[in-house]
């Protein structure tokens, strides 16, 4: 079987990051209410900070720990697996854009 063409490939990863442009949520527990706003957080933070992961974690947990009380955690990555302890109600994981994950949760 032969490799697919570094064109096909290109194509098919165009056609990913069309497709990519909403909000994937993979997991939460979170009443609708609260992960609306968590998610609008971490939205903005990603599109505000597309390529400083640092700044944008700092974003979402500032805004997170004064919106819903401290202590929220938070990760921002292209490839990262997790296993935490959390508050039930209070975990979301999302993908946004496509490519970048985003792992939130109150402790």
């Amino acid at each position: 079987m032969a490799a697919p063409s570094p064109d096909v490939a290109f194509e098919d990863m165009e056609a990913f990051l069309r497709a990519a442009k909403y909000t994937l949520v993979k997991y939460t527990d979170m009443h609708v209410e609260m992960k609306e706003e968590a998610m609008d957080i971490c939205i903005t933070a990603v599109e505000k900070y597309p390529n400083d992961t640092e700044k944008c974690t700092q974003m979402i947990k500032d805004q997170m720990d004064k919106k819903f009380g401290a202590p929220w955690h938070v990760v921002v990555g292209k490839g990262f697996s997790y296993e935490i302890t959390y508050e039930v109600r209070n975990i979301l994981y999302i993908f946004v854009a496509g490519r970048t994950a985003v792992l939130l949760w109150k402790m």
